[in-house]
């Protein structure tokens, strides 16, 4: 039986939404400041995480609360460093308090976006994830620059595709700019996760066949849609014979 960990990204303010998606996921990022969060809803989304055996991540991104960590931010290597170190040392704070462990790092927004594609930012991402425990994974989209950085400083990485957004022809995200950059509808995504698990690949907004290997998906959990969609996606997963479980545990 193949597995595949589905991770959610949690703790940014949509608390009912949260109590509904852990229970249906493997795996949790959670808001550890940046960009959301505080050290109330990071307890609080911890303990739900240990309630439901799910494996706890931090999810660090630009200082940006304002804009939500979409916004691309110009600050120098040492301010970026000490701010994701600052937010992911706050999670493990807080998940020590409460008996638990940090198992991964997957960034937020624009930072995980820009890490994608700039290999500067991404070496200074994953060097600051293996400053603060080398044992930490650090979860980054298929194929990308974040990947790499993080294998050249010794971490584990992990392969992320995602079930609710569309795909350029370069196996990266469409930007959310974009009208077409997500998938609303439960079927369609449904099926490019299929794809993605048993034909290693993607279809890209532009109709290409591309080539994606992933060890985790990705069910966002701002997302209108989203407890209906991790539903649909347990289902579908059970149905083709695949068994959800934590990558990075």
């Amino acid at each position: 039986m193949r597995t595949i960990d589905l991770n959610a990204d949690v703790g940014e303010g949509f608390d009912d939404t949260d109590a509904a998606l852990l229970p249906l996921v493997t795996s949790a990022n959670i808001a550890c400041g940046g960009h959301a969060g505080d050290a109330d809803t990071m307890a609080t989304t911890v303990v739900r995480c240990l309630a439901h055996g799910v494996a706890i991540g931090a999810h660090p991104s630009y200082p940006d609360r304002e804009g939500f960590g979409r916004r691309e931010m110009a600050l120098s290597k040492e301010a970026l460093d000490a701010s994701i170190k600052a937010q992911t040392s706050s999670l493990m704070r807080v998940a020590s308090a409460s008996g638990a462990r940090l198992s991964h790092v997957k960034p937020h927004g624009a930072l995980y976006n820009r890490a994608a594609v700039d290999p500067a930012l991404a070496a200074i991402v994953a060097n600051a994830v293996r400053d603060v425990d080398p044992g930490l994974a650090l979860v980054g989209l298929a194929g990308s620059h974040l990947l790499a950085a993080g294998r050249a400083a010794g971490l584990r990485v992990v392969s992320e595709g995602f079930a609710d957004r569309r795909y350029t022809a370069e196996g990266m995200l469409v930007p959310r700019s974009d009208a077409a950059a997500l998938i609303t509808d439960a079927d369609a995504a449904c099926e490019q996760v299929r794809r993605m698990l048993l034909e290693r690949r993607v279809t890209s907004v532009d109709g290409r066949d591309v080539a994606l290997e992933i060890d985790t998906v990705c069910l966002h959990g701002d997302g209108p849609h989203a407890i209906t969609f991790a539903r649909r996606l347990r289902a579908a997963l059970a149905a083709a014979g695949v068994h959800p479980q934590a990558v990075a545990s």
